[in-house]
């Protein structure tokens, strides 16, 4: 069946429901309520004034109906219930005359003045309900009319029959009830215990599957050719550390383990580094380029953004100057003639390592003999470009890393076709971010911080939410610059920093900070990855409310990558649960599970590479327990079934079909 054969949909309906992502029969039953409307009537005698109560009763006298002007009118009659007549009046629903007469039996809802006996009604119930009645409210806007889709959706479950995809094994293993009744039930609920056993259903489904494309992926890659082994020895690996001027963390000797038993393995490496900002993740890339070299292959490190790129190339050489390893940075900046002569090194091999950014995924680029790919603040990359760079060598081992830490528990599950190490925690010589709150008639306290971090010839980020005055309430760049050109002496210098400017201008505001040329880099959110700079012991962020949790607490970590005491002010006239929980705990793993349970998951993880992350009705944080059932039964069905190709489960042969095709 389809949607254009239920009744009265014509060309504009089906726009409308697409517009709504409703382009199946399937979608339009699955299209769930976001919440529910309960109607139980009650006694009119024992309600508070001003609640939204529903009572039952019948018209009891004539229907009057005066309109105002072209949009306002005004229906009132009397009203019997509960042995008492009360005045009724509705607001702008004229359409109501046809309805209303006189010994009409009707359910009202609304709110009762009993000074004036009035009831003004927000609803009317074309019937005397003789129990509650429970209605979804769908998010429809003002695209269809809520009447038009409920009907949609009830002549669907009417005439279809929705097929099980959960297996019978599993639908009998845990007493599930079958889905046409669950999606009866969700959309129309009875009884709190229906609709309880509706959406266990429907949530288990949802999440099996999910974790079906996650869990098949990842057998599928341990089922794929055979590989080369890199033949990593305890030798290599304390030659390279003896060049690194401290000890690595436990979390960074652990990561680097990891690594070092995937080069040994048969298998392709296909590994995430999960760790906080300045947690030193960078060092343990470095490394395993470097083993990886010593290994007879090439590596290459590509990240999101030219300053990224710049700042790890700059890093390594400085770190490993020592080493005879030929290292080169392509970037949009970098020259035809320079180019040119990196293609060419490359394709004979005479480059070892190649750091970067989207400019490595160029066709030009042909490596001589890749054998690891690494990719910086992973979430940033779409799953075909990191598909292009595997596929630049034949034995091709790859690692990502990302600075947004979540929570062990979601990442084993959204990242469940990868391998993940973890580093918890940080160098020795880091100190704890102090981060504090003020409001903006606190600006004074808040420059005396940032004046005594100029006096100790320190610096000082300060952010802006916005580049030009596109909102009267909030501070843009040149409305801050102003404001603390009060409370600085005139011989601090000042750095704008934005997404506009073009990339030259954008590498030498950046570098003149560096280099301590300015003492204030005042910045949107572009510094949010990528600035590093040692010196920079304080970081001010205007209408912090404005920003997410996790991007408050990657640009606090812009400060702090040091031995240094670092600060970071949160300039908000908003209290919140958000900015609260940054003031109390500098714990990124923490900092991001608040923010999946204040935020949802939604596209937290910025991926979309094996399904849509913004779920239909499972949520990763209150259902996590359904998550991680749907986890392990779905890993027990593969194993189980992948042989036969899924013979006798049609649905998730076409879904197995589907990812082979798109990988």
């Amino acid at each position: 069946m389809e949607l254009k054969e239920l009744k009265g949909v014509g060309t504009k309906t089906l726009a409308s429901l697409s517009d709504l992502g409703i382009n199946s029969i399937d979608d339009l039953v699955r299209f769930f309520p976001f919440r529910y409307n309960v109607y139980r009537p009650i006694n009119i005698n024992n309600c508070n004034s001003n609640d939204t109560i529903t009572v039952i009763g019948k018209v009891v006298s004539k229907v009057n109906f005066f309109r105002g002007n072209k949009v306002n009118s005004i229906i009132r009659f009397s009203f019997e219930t509960c042995n008492r007549i009360i005045n009724v009046t509705v607001f702008n629903q004229p359409y109501l005359t046809k309805q209303l007469y006189l010994n009409k039996e009707l359910t009202l809802v609304g709110k009762y003045d009993e000074l004036t006996n009035t009831f003004t009604v927000s609803k009317v119930i074309n019937e005397k309900l003789d129990k509650t009645l429970i209605e979804g409210v769908y998010h429809v806007g003002s695209l269809i009319k809520k009447g038009t889709l409920v009907n949609l959706i009830n002549e669907a479950l009417t005439n279809i029959d929705i097929d099980e995809t959960i297996p019978d094994y599993i639908n009998d293993r845990y007493d599930l009830i079958k889905i046409n009744d669950a999606l009866k039930i969700i959309h129309i609920p009875v009884n709190n215990d229906d609709y309880k056993k509706a959406l266990l259903k429907l949530k288990y489904e949802e999440l099996f599957t999910f974790m079906f494309k996650i869990n098949l992926l990842k057998i599928r890659k341990e089922l794929s050719e055979s590989f080369v082994i890199k033949d990593v020895s305890d030798e290599m690996i304390q030659d390279v550390l003896s060049l690194i001027p401290f000890e690595l963390t436990k979390g960074q000797m652990e990561a680097l383990n990891d690594i070092v038993n995937d080069f040994k393995d048969l298998r392709r490496m296909n590994r995430l580094i999960l760790g906080d900002v300045g947690c030193g993740k960078t060092i343990v890339a470095f490394i395993s380029l470097i083993l990886n070299n010593k290994c007879g292959y090439q590596g290459t490190m590509i990240a999101p953004t030219e300053v990224l790129a710049i700042q790890h190339y700059n890093n390594f050489l400085k770190t490993f100057n020592g080493l005879d390893i030929n290292a080169r940075l392509l970037t949009g900046s970098t020259s035809v003639k320079e180019r040119k002569e990196i293609y060419k090194e490359l394709s004979d091999g005479s480059i070892d390592i190649l750091f970067g950014t989207h400019a490595i995924l160029e066709d030009k680029v042909e490596f001589d003999n890749l054998g690891l790919v690494i990719t910086d603040e992973q979430h940033r990359f779409g799953v075909n470009q990191r598909n292009i760079l595997r596929n630049k060598g034949k034995f091709v081992d790859v690692l990502y890393m990302s600075a947004t830490p979540i929570p062990r528990t979601y990442a084993l599950t959204i990242y469940g076709d990868m391998d993940i190490s973890m580093i918890k925690d940080k160098p020795s010589n880091r100190k704890d971010i102090k981060t504090y709150q003020f409001n903006f008639d606190k600006m004074n306290e808040v420059m005396m911080i940032v004046n005594g971090e100029l006096n100790n010839n320190h610096q000082v980020y300060m952010v802006a939410p916005l580049i030009e005055d596109e909102e009267s309430d909030l501070n843009d760049l040149n409305n801050i610059k102003d404001k603390i050109s009060e409370y600085i002496n005139s011989n601090i210098k000042i750095g704008i920093l934005h997404g506009k400017l073009k990339n030259e201008t954008k590498d030498k505001v950046i570098n003149d900070f560096k280099e301590g040329k300015t003492n204030i880099l005042l910045s949107t959110t572009v510094i949010e990855v990528g600035v590093d700079v040692e010196n920079a012991t304080c970081i001010v962020i205007f209408n912090a409310e404005r920003f997410g949790l996790s991007t408050l607490h990657q640009l606090r970590g812009r400060v702090g990558r040091n031995s240094y005491e670092s600060k970071c002010i949160l300039l908000s006239d908003k209290r919140s649960e958000r900015l609260d929980c940054l003031v109390e705990s500098n714990d990124g793993f923490y900092i991001s599970e608040m923010d999946l349970k204040l935020r949802g998951s939604g596209d937290l993880f910025g991926i979309r590479q094996h399904g849509d992350m913004e779920f239909k009705i499972a949520n990763l944080v209150s259902d996590n327990k359904i998550l991680l059932q749907a986890k392990k039964d779905s890993d027990e069905f593969i194993k189980n079934n992948i042989e036969n190709n899924f013979r006798n489960y049609p649905y998730y042969r076409e879904i197995m079909e589907c990812l082979i095709n798109n990988d």
